[in-house]
């Protein structure tokens, strides 16, 4: 059976839930290969869960050019192998690195590009989800190595124990017109989960009014353990950072709960949290477009709706 080439997303050490879902995409084609890319001892804190997730194999690319420069290192690392293994696809996630990466990629092998995918059949088919979750598309990559971007959140994990054979690859030198990172800031996230990572998300639009009545949003995200999201109006407005907008021109969420106040539910809003696993949408608006996607919704005012439902978290959990 084939490989599959899977580039592992991961941070301060620890594995990311995408990466999980990634590798059990994989497993529609082949036998996942998971691919380590970063500093020196990276692979060695994520071994015992990449064997857990499904990998057969763990390639380690380890370099400080991995967190030097943008993404030709990663790109390089995967190129080589392709050459090396002949893989029956390479996957990264559909995040803005992991977008990138794959069209590179593919561009470099003159392969197919399937991005955010929703679902790999057996046969290489990729499911796409567009126009709000209204319809969905099926579509084949040409090439003899398909790249697939998949959108983080949209396939149920299904660890199934691999063998986890960890074996160096070579980081190649990178040219001197490669793009070089100087400094990183990192952003101050709190004690609230990952956005794309959170199985809860609480998502704010304009119908909050301004800045400070985002609280509300917060209030009711922080009793549920759950991320805080904010619609592209709302991010317009000022209300809340961009960094957390959710949507198509923002990050992609399928968290298990999706919890929309004041969102009217815009396609494009909706191109990012269409997948959710449940959606309740709280709005004054009986015709806002988000009740067409909403499994419960609630016609009223978010203010008077949303502390009853904090409230009535923080009993539950006594």
């Amino acid at each position: 059976m084939a490989e599959v080439l899977v580039l592992v997303e991961h941070a301060e050490g620890a594995l990311k839930k995408v990466s999980t879902e990634l590798i059990t995409a994989a497993r529609a084609l082949g036998e996942p290969s998971a691919v380590v890319a970063g500093p020196a001892g990276t692979a060695a804190k994520l071994a015992d869960a990449l064997a857990a997730a499904g990998a057969e194999k763990i390639y380690v690319a380890e370099s400080d050019d991995i967190e030097g420069y943008l993404v030709t290192p990663k790109v390089d690392v995967l190129a080589a192998l392709v050459e090396s293994t002949s893989p029956a696809a390479v996957i990264t996630a559909a995040g803005t690195e992991g977008k990138e990466v794959a069209g590179r990629l593919a561009a470099r092998l003159g392969s197919g590009l399937l991005t955010d995918v929703i679902e790999i059949k057996a046969d290489g088919t990729g499911v796409h989800s567009i126009f709000g979750g209204a319809f969905t598309v099926e579509a084949k990559a040409n090439g003899d190595v398909p790249v697939y971007s998949v959108r983080p959140g949209a396939v149920e994990a299904a660890p199934q124990a691999g063998a986890g054979e960890q074996i160096a690859v070579e980081v190649s030198a990178q040219d001197e017109s490669a793009v070089k990172v100087t400094s990183r800031e990192p952003i101050v996230g709190g004690d609230r989960p990952e956005l794309t990572e959170a199985s809860v998300v609480v998502s704010g639009g304009r119908g909050v009014g301004s800045a400070d009545k985002f609280s509300v949003v917060e209030e009711l995200a922080d009793s549920l353990g759950a991320a805080v999201g904010a619609s592209r109006a709302a991010v317009d407005s000022g209300y809340y950072p961009g960094q957390f907008q959710v949507g198509q021109t923002g990050k992609t969420v399928s968290p298990q709960l999706y919890i929309a106040l004041g969102i009217s539910g815009a396609i494009q809003h909706r191109a990012g949290m269409q997948t959710s696993k449940t959606i309740v949408a709280v709005n004054k608006d009986e015709e806002a477009p988000i009740f067409e996607i909403a499994d419960f919704g609630i016609v009223g005012d978010l203010f008077n709706v949303a502390p009853q439902l904090t409230e009535a978290v923080k009993a539950h959990k006594g």
